[in-house]
Formats: structure tokens, sequence, C-alpha cells
């Protein structure tokens, strides 16, 4: 795990744009996986400014995004999917039939089998991006006795509706979302992790400086060979 600490989002939003700008440039075809959250909007900003001046054509990736809600239409403009359109998609050239989100509305088991067995087939994420929640998870993959391993559902902790219900006014959130597993988090080539702000210093220093621990299950990046984490300064106060 390499840790690094730069001013603001902005710094960081333009540091993880070059490193996904690079990975396409490089590899045009890329996998790459992607994160939804406050945390990913700058190097989405980056990316699509990049694309906008002609430096970088995304019309060859594919994408896999972590997750999604449950119980929520595709269209509505608080899922994920929307999220994304919002913030990439509708800014790029990425073609939309490359696109891969799980079904929250899907049979659990029969979906979760097939988001395992796309990510197989496109031959694994060479790039995945992760935010992390205030108290350690990634995607959604919340504190628990162990660490997940596939694709799943999961009922969501109060500490992250209580996060998110902004997002949706005054109409109730929904209670559950189909994550990727840790353990299919961990089979990128390679991860990049950007946590901003001082309520995200908690969460980092147990990432960074605690022990594995599905307990805080960002804590798992400590033993993948090629993750970067990046932290602002309040971010990494802790450490």
């Amino acid at each position: 795990m390499k840790v690094i600490v730069l001013d603001n989002a902005a710094q960081i939003g333009e540091e993880v744009g070059k490193i996904f700008v690079n990975q396409v440039n490089n590899k045009p075809d890329s996998v790459l996986g992607l994160a939804t959250g406050m945390s990913p909007v700058p190097t989405y900003d980056y990316m699509a400014k990049e694309y906008a001046a002609g430096n970088v054509s995304f019309k060859n990736v594919t994408t896999f995004n972590l997750d999604e809600y449950c119980d929520l239409p595709k269209s509505d403009k608080n899922s994920f999917y929307s999220f994304m359109v919002d913030n990439l998609f509708s800014r790029t050239d990425i073609d939309l039939d490359k696109v891969n989100f799980i079904d929250g509305n899907a049979e659990e088991k029969a979906e979760c089998e097939r988001y395992e067995k796309a990510i197989e087939t496109a031959g694994g994420i060479d790039l995945q991006l992760l935010g992390i929640g205030t108290n350690g998870h990634i995607g959604f993959n919340e504190p628990a006795d162990e660490f997940t391993q596939h694709t799943y559902k999961v009922k969501l902790t109060d500490s992250t509706i209580a996060s998110n219900q902004k997002f949706f006014g005054d109409v109730p959130m929904p209670r559950y979302a189909m994550t990727m597993g840790i353990g299919s988090i961990m089979k990128a080539k390679k991860i990049v992790l950007i946590a901003t702000g001082e309520s995200k210093a908690k969460a980092a220093y147990a990432m960074v400086k605690g022990e594995v621990s599905p307990s805080c299950p960002a804590s798992v990046l400590q033993n993948h060979e090629d993750a970067v984490i990046f932290l602002d300064k309040e971010a990494a106060k802790l450490l």
C-alpha cells in the first residue's frame, strides 16, 4: 500500500485522473472499475476535460461499477447509473454498450453470478477506483465479522444511510444494495482509493495503520500488491 497526501480534493482529482488517462492511453481497451459518491467527482471532471481537449478517447474501454441500490429504478436520479451518466458517461465517448452495472432489482443469486462472470469474461479489472465510508466500507462492504468474497446483496448500516440520505431529500433511501465483494475488488490489477475531508480521518487511519480486519473493510488493501491511497490533509490528519 502506497499513501500519497496532497493539499486538497482538486489536486487529488487531477492526479488520479492522470492515472486513468494514462491507463487508457497505454491500453485503449482497458477494463475500468468505477465508483460513485463525492470523492471521485474531481477525477471524473479531469477525465472529461482531457477527453474534451482531445488528449484521450474512452470509446474502447469496458467499465464495471462497484455497486447499485436495490428497489430503485435505473432511471431514478439517485441511482448510481444516473450518477455515472451525469458525471462521466455523458461527458466522454464511453460506449454505453460497454458499461456494466449490477441490476439491484434482479433476483439476487442469478444477478450476482452474472456480474462476476461478466468481469471474468472481460479479462478482469485493470484499474479500480474506490472511495471509503466513514465506517471504513469500500463499495457497500460494511464492517462485518469476515471479509466478503463475491458480489452480493447487503443491508446498509445506519451510518451509511445517514451519510447518503441527504441525496434523497425527504424521500427515504433504499435500505439494501448489491455490491462487488472484497474478494472481487482485490482481484483488480491496480487499485486507487480516494479519501478527502476530516470525516474520513478515523477510517483512513484504520485503513492504513490498523490491523487488517473486516471491522474496517478497507484495511484489506494493505494486502494488495498495487494499491495507492490518495488522502487530502484533513483525511490524513491522524496518520
